[in-house]
């Protein structure tokens, strides 16, 4: 069974958490529904910024207590070769599975826009 290492952040980059998981969707959605488990509210971990698929246990084990005590400029080494802008990697993975996620807003009315448009 595959393995992920992964590395998460929340918006302003200040916290970097290594993790490592089987499910790396349902990791995410878990750190979702539960902004508040590691931090406060403002530092929310909430942007997939690095991950590895790993083939054996037994390896990914060994790679997440490497990667576990690397010191923040390792890490940030590691992240910027394959995500240099630091960007959410969570929707390709959403895409790739061939999950959709639809915008909870949902569409908006042509007469919201027309009233904003003469107003």
């Amino acid at each position: 069974m595959k393995r992920f290492v992964y590395i998460i952040t929340d918006r302003n980059r200040k916290n970097l958490h290594v993790g490592m998981c089987t499910d790396l969707l349902k990791t995410l959605k878990f750190y979702g529904e539960m902004p508040t488990l590691f931090f406060d509210s403002a530092q929310q971990l909430n942007r997939l910024v690095y991950f590895e698929e790993i083939n054996t246990e037994e390896q990914a084990m060994e790679r997440f207590k490497t990667v576990s005590t690397y010191t923040r400029p390792q890490k940030e080494k590691m992240i910027r070769p394959v995500n240099p802008d630091w960007v959410d990697l969570t929707a390709g993975l959403n895409y790739e599975s061939g999950i959709r996620v639809r915008p909870a807003y949902g569409r908006p009315s042509i007469q919201a826009a027309r009233r904003a448009v003469t107003v």
